[in-house]
């Protein structure tokens, strides 16, 4: 039994066009007009599968095929269809894909599982106008009520409860969602890596046995604002390259911590940012990622104590405010090992790995059985045009998973 990768890859370029865009790439965020009409397609083709549906309070729309009814629950696989701007075709949809040909290709061969299999597309995956990620996932497991989204607008002051009720969800359906959790009994999500590490090893599948910790803060060096020709250098409380020298700092420290811990300074906001002023203050956000909070907490100790040293040599203030303390969410082992069992079934190579990036299986992680398949990306790129993983790769992984799914259904209670 093995997917028709052609009609994957058919998929795949067929929901491509929504969100098409000018530079190549794809831009569908979600509750613009593309995810509204990629949503609809989605309902379709689950309809045309014969799968009943549910549209949640936070708009995740579930497509369900009845076990035989010997097990209780349901299993669930699935990702997210909205996209960054100007991203890829592949990051969350090719789970959703994959998932519609995993049903197809068991049907095609009338094997009937003993659990419930669901197919789920999450809401709002990715970063949006309404400034929250993976709403619908956290939305689903209680991380999120009806009390933190009230009220929340966008850029143009739309309200996302009036978002979601187009969308078919609604404030007022997330009652519903508490007694559904119950009935998950295990997610696997398939993914892109999004990384280089499979393509190193020249491997086309990874078991993720780990969502790694994300730390976030904000920091302000402050130093003095004066005039860019009359103040001689060493007058200077230059708040920029003492950012500079800090940003610079973190790079150093996680290139030797000898782990897979990575260290960021994306964000920088310089004050009063003017040509002829010396920059009195910058604001920027330092972000750490690592498997366990240990890791983290080292990366952050080194950091701490190297930003020390700058602000007193260069005689400008630091404060931090911590605003995401993400911690790493271990994926369920018995999964784990399943997907790993599954490999050596198929005479398959694979590594386990920590992911990198946050999913929605981080917070499914919290109502149900848990784990993640990877695909390669041969190119190490994603939230861009270039954005790819191989039909033979894909092809492996995704049958990685359908007989996994057989053997989870078979060995879950």
């Amino acid at each position: 039994m093995r997917i028709n990768i052609e009609r994957l890859m058919s998929d795949i370029e067929r929901y491509a066009l929504y969100g098409a865009d000018s530079q190549g790439g794809i831009t569908r965020p979600s509750f613009s007009e593309d995810d509204y009409n990629v949503r609809e397609r989605f309902v379709r083709d689950l309809r045309e599968m014969g799968l009943s549906i549910v549209i949640d309070g936070a708009a995740n729309i579930w497509g369900k095929w009845p076990g035989n009814g010997q097990k209780e629950g349901s299993i669930v696989i699935g990702s997210h269809l909205d996209t960054v701007t100007n991203g890829g075709k592949y990051d969350g949809a090719l789970g959703v894909l994959a998932a519609m040909e995993i049903v197809r290709t068991l049907k095609e061969h009338d094997v009937v599982l003993q659990h419930d299999l669901e197919i789920v597309s999450f809401t709002a995956e990715e970063p949006n106008d309404y400034n929250i990620s993976t709403l619908g996932s956290r939305s689903f497991v209680g991380r999120l009520t009806p009390d933190d989204l009230k009220g929340v607008t966008d850029s143009n002051g739309m309200r996302l409860e009036d978002s979601l009720e187009r969308a078919g969800g609604g404030l007022h359906k997330f009652f519903g969602m508490a007694d559904a959790r119950k009935e998950k009994k295990a997610f696997v999500e398939l993914h892109i890596e999004q990384g280089k590490r499979l393509a190193v090893r020249d491997i086309s599948v990874a078991v993720v046995d780990r969502i790694v910790g994300i730390y976030r803060d904000k920091v302000t060096v402050t130093g003095e604002a004066n005039h860019a020709g009359t103040t001689m250098m060493a007058d200077r409380y230059d708040a920029l390259t003492a950012a500079a020298e800090m940003v610079l700092a973190v790079e150093d420290v996680c290139c030797h911590t000898g782990d897979d811990t990575v260290g960021t300074v994306g964000k920088l906001n310089v004050i009063p940012n003017a040509a002829n002023i010396v920059p009195g203050q910058v604001e920027f956000i330092l972000e750490v990622r690592g498997e366990t909070e240990k890791q983290i907490k080292q990366v952050l100790d080194v950091v701490g104590s190297r930003w020390e040293t700058i602000q007193r040599r260069r005689k400008v203030s630091v404060t931090r405010n911590n605003i995401l303390n993400q911690k790493p969410v271990p994926m369920d082992q018995h999964v784990v090992k399943i997907l790993q069992q599954t490999a050596d079934e198929l005479s398959l190579p694979y590594v386990t790995l920590a992911s990198m990036a946050g999913h929605d299986a981080s917070h499914m992680a919290h109502v149900a059985k848990t784990a993640m398949i990877f695909v390669k990306s041969p190119n190490g790129k994603s939230h861009c045009p270039e954005e790819y993983s191989a039909p033979e790769d894909i092809e492996k992984a995704v049958n990685l998973m359908l007989r996994a799914i057989v053997n989870l259904d078979r060995d879950l209670a």
